[in-house]
């Protein structure tokens, strides 16, 4: 066999091998569920918020663009009656940390926290942060934003509702 063909066959494998460690990632659900406890202790149910836009961010504390898109998804969401959003702490930080972060950089939706072990069961896990799902009024998944949102962004989805 020649070098540059063992050398194919070589590197051929080693592709073979790194899809192997690849995480497996099953298609999102079209219409996702999504049941969590918020920072304050309430129930936030995605299902609730059929007849709305939702905006489902994943961030974490250290996440420099996800602190940046923060005020953008709150000005959003307090501006389009039609909209409504959950921030979801894929962080392992203790709760206190997130609640103390939270006050320093307060948003109009709630927050709750998911850790890396387990993210909710019907949203794949983020693969870069911040990511944003966007939810349609009829509960289905309309866009998986990877990379900070803003006003733009948002309405280029959701349009002016």
């Amino acid at each position: 066999m020649s070098l540059p063909h063992r050398r194919f066959l070589s590197l051929a494998s080693l592709a073979l091998a790194l899809v192997g460690l690849a995480p497996a990632y099953a298609a999102m659900p079209a219409r996702p569920t999504l049941q969590v406890t918020t920072l304050e202790g309430k129930s936030y149910d995605l299902a609730s918020q059929r007849g709305h836009w939702v905006i489902v961010n994943f961030w974490a504390t250290w996440c420099v663009p996800c602190i940046k898109e923060m005020p953008d998804i709150s000005r959003f969401v307090a501006t389009h009656k039609n909209v409504s959003a959950i921030g979801l702490a894929y962080d392992d930080s203790a709760p206190a940390d997130i609640k103390a972060f939270v006050a320093k950089h307060p948003v109009v939706y709630p927050i709750a926290q998911v850790t890396l072990d387990k993210p909710p069961k019907d949203f794949d896990a983020p693969l870069g942060l911040p990511t944003t799902y966007v939810i349609d009024p009829q509960g289905r998944l309309a866009r998986t934003l990877v990379g900070p949102v803003n006003a733009a962004v948002l309405s280029a989805v959701i349009g002016g509702q």
